[in-house]
């Protein structure tokens, strides 16, 4: 999958939901790899700020990025719809704190991106694939979040506020693709008594009920009702059948926990890398969203920086010598393409192939310009893999590898005659039904020359 941008400029307006200012949002296209980014263009200097689960300041009533003396709040939003549009960069301009809280979803900013149209770049979108289950749980508030490895995206979410209103409900999508259909429209909502709390430290300033829905949890009298009309600056305002404050029809019977989706989405946007996994969440909240994306965020940190250059010390005895080798893989002369195991693991495995002038390939691959054919690179990092998995097997003669599937293969640098290639390979789940996938690197001296992702099956002759 290739990197997205938008087309050309698209502004929307109107007013913060806490702040009740006047405001108007610009998103512009951005080159490669530049991110989701946030510009205040009403403060000295025009200060960026990163949309960075790492810049979370305030999570009280949405989700507020702080960086390089600016602020902006309520972002979650305009996240879940770059997300959900699987737009990668992009430039936020604002002119005050707040974003518009348009009609308390996100379909109008879907709109708006929609129009300036969306543009495919050159570089390629670099996912993180879950490499096994992480939790998150917050014992007071019941929370409980789980991604599971998968390779898509897939979210689910359980609400249960012990409302009569509400119940328990679920919402899930098993794509993006379902995000603006089944999603983007659906409304931020709160309960009566929150809205009270809300009003009363002028937290609201900027709410009406025609971008919430207020959940009616409790008996309400006429003076209460004209309390509120007040507060609203409606003529009347009433409660209906199931409890919904004015007369506000729901979207969907599971709005609620569709909303809480779509927050689940933006706040997780902010991780900065398009990951796939299955997420299950119950009763989440913005703490918990930006507390489950750090968690998941300083993993894929972990993964990355721990890619190291193996060192190969051509004086030290292998683990395991050509012969050895051949004994284990069903590859022979002249496809046999591993020369020495260094070093060998539970789960890993470093290996090294001497490219000499002789390899069979170089008179076709190309006369006068020897270059190692990539496919033969790819190719020779499986049979250090399959050296991995068939070691741990009682009789590896009788067992084939088959290649099934090759992810984010990347090619760095030219392999030529006098190279001597270090191959790293690690596993990234358990083996199940002889199905292996490992992280695949490939290195000349201190300089990465190749990776990808590895998947095979081990099957018995």
């Amino acid at each position: 999958m290739k990197q997205q941008t938008i087309k050309k400029s698209v502004s929307l307006s109107g007013v913060g939901l806490h702040t009740g200012v006047e405001v108007t949002l610009v998103f512009n296209p951005a080159p490669e790899n530049f991110g989701i980014k946030f510009q205040r263009t009403d403060m000295p200097g025009q200060p960026i700020i990163d949309a960075d689960v790492d810049n979370v300041t305030d999570l009280s009533r949405g989700t507020t990025l702080e960086q390089n003396g600016g602020k902006v709040a309520t972002v979650e939003h305009v996240m879940a719809s770059l997300a959900g549009l699987e737009i990668d960069n992009c430039l936020v301009q604002i002119n005050a704190e707040e974003t518009p809280i348009m009609d308390g979803s996100a379909q109008f900013f879907i709109m708006a991106l929609k129009d300036a149209g969306i543009q495919k770049q050159e570089a390629d979108r670099e996912y993180f694939t879950i490499p096994q289950n992480i939790f998150y749980h917050e014992q007071d508030r019941q929370v409980e979040m789980i991604a599971m490895p998968l390779d898509d995206y897939r979210l689910t979410v359980m609400v249960d506020y012990n409302s009569p209103v509400l119940g328990s409900q679920h919402a899930s999508i098993t794509s993006l693709k379902e995000f603006e259909p089944e999603i983007a429209s659906c409304r931020t909502f709160c309960f009566l008594h929150e809205l009270e709390m809300l009003y009363n430290n002028n937290l609201i300033r900027g709410g009406d009920l025609n971008n919430a829905i207020v959940i009616v949890d409790r008996v309400i009298q006429d003076d209460e009702l004209e309390h509120l009309a007040k507060m609203f600056n409606k003529p009347r305002v009433e409660v209906k059948r199931e409890g919904i404050l004015n007369n506000v029809e729901l979207r969907f019977h599971n709005e609620p926990a569709r909303h809480k989706l779509l927050d689940l989405i933006g706040d997780l946007a902010l991780i900065g890398t398009p990951i796939k996994a299955q997420i299950m969440a119950a009763r989440p909240g913005h703490a918990a969203n930006v507390a489950f994306g750090k968690k998941i965020k300083a993993l894929i940190k972990k993964t990355r920086s721990n890619v190291y250059v193996p060192r190969y010390d051509a004086n030290k005895e292998p683990v395991l010598n050509a012969q050895q080798i051949a004994q284990i893989l069903p590859h022979k002369y002249p496809f046999l393409l591993v020369d020495k195991v260094i070093e060998i693991g539970k789960n890993h495995i470093v290996a090294v192939k001497n490219v000499t002038y002789n390899e069979p390939f170089f008179p076709g691959h190309f006369p006068n310009n020897p270059v190692m054919p990539g496919v033969l690179i790819i190719e020779a990092m499986a049979q250090a893999g399959g050296v991995l998995i068939l070691s741990q097997v009682d009789d590896p003669q009788n067992y084939n590898t088959y290649f099934m599937k090759i992810d984010n293969a990347k090619f760095k640098e030219k392999v030529v005659p006098g190279n001597t290639l270090i191959f790293k390979l690690d596993m990234i789940a358990p083996v199940r039904r002889g199905v292996c996938v490992m992280k695949a690197s490939a290195f000349v001296g201190d300089k990465l020359v190749c990776e990808a992702e590895l998947m095979a099956q081990v099957v018995k002759k």
